[in-house]
């Protein structure tokens, strides 16, 4: 096989509670097409996000990740590679758009080298170049997953809602990177933010699994991770209570940020509700435009 075509989806981290641990995937996607060349050297085609400023060398993680598996497993036989990108994501607004390259560039390598590598050894890899793997797992599984590591090995439990659920994301203009987003978390949590952490973490997989959608107010709140942030988006208070106000459960941010989504009810109005969310952020002088997903079930896969 010379080339391949890929369809990654986006994903969310955190779920609220589930700080680096829970994730779900979108029915929002990038593709990916991988094509080897008998030219050495990298060629890049971007249409969408990123398209002004992406650029065809080794650090892109399009390429990166690709090489990190295709060099393992050839041993280091040299080709050219040429990807031409479809870019919907929106870039550092934590719907999951670094985790995208990731897993097309492992999925990618995978696919051109005959590698033959299970879903779980493609998970391993994406973990060890994005350094947490709450992204990646849903990106490679779909739905909703419970990731961990154990014995330096990640691993991840998928998890499939009883009932369907809609989702309303709401991208600011503005850009947050995970870096700065880790920063604003200390490293201790008093005792008794860590317990209400784990009680809503743990309602949350109950109500999905159970189908008890009416837990899923409380089951979204957190207090180890959107309260150090909140500073950093501007009307996040408002912007939930919007969300909540026009018929969703509850709203979270969206992996680091800066979009919020709302978890929603699947007869719920997601129109009203994005114009609501957007609408409080605008008071705030924040430009903003809302998506509706579905929970993406598949994860990534050659189309």
């Amino acid at each position: 096989m010379k080339k391949i075509h890929l369809q990654i989806p986006a994903t969310s981290a955190n779920c609220g509670p589930g700080y680096d641990v829970l994730g779900l995937a979108c029915s929002f996607y990038n593709e990916a097409i991988y094509e080897i060349t008998d030219n050495y050297g990298f060629q890049l085609e971007v249409t969408g996000e990123g398209e002004e400023y992406l650029k065809p060398f080794g650090r892109n993680l399009a390429f990166s990740s690709f090489f990190r598996v295709w060099n393992e497993v050839t041993d280091g036989q040299r080709i050219g590679l040429k990807i031409t990108m479809v870019n919907r994501i929106p870039m550092s607004r934590g719907l999951g758009s670094s985790s995208a390259a990731i897993v097309a560039g492992v999925m990618a390598a995978n696919y051109l080298s005959d590698a033959r590598l299970s879903k779980s050894q493609l998970l391993n890899y994406a973990n060890d170049i994005e350094g947490h793997p709450d992204n990646v797992a849903p990106a490679i599984y779909g739905n909703f997953t419970i990731s961990f590591i154990k014995d330096k090995i990640a691993d991840c439990l998928v998890l499939k809602p009883v009932k369907p659920i809609k989702f309303v994301a709401v991208v600011p203009e503005f850009k947050l990177s995970t870096a700065e987003a880790r920063r604003a978390i200390p490293e201790t949590v008093p005792n008794k933010d860590a317990v209400f952490n784990t009680s809503r973490a743990s309602l949350l997989v109950g109500s999905l699994l159970s189908g008890n959608y009416e837990y899923l107010a409380t089951a979204l709140e957190d207090k180890l991770h959107q309260p150090y942030r909140k500073h950093l988006i501007p009307g996040l208070e408002d912007v939930f209570t919007a969300a909540k106000k026009a018929g969703a459960y509850n709203a979270i941010i969206s992996g680091a940020g800066s979009t919020v989504m709302a978890y929603v009810p699947c007869d719920g109005d997601c129109e009203k509700i994005g114009s609501a969310m957007q609408n409080a952020f605008e008071k705030k002088g924040v430009k903003s435009v809302y998506h509706i997903f579905d929970l993406d079930t598949e994860g990534a896969k050659a189309i």
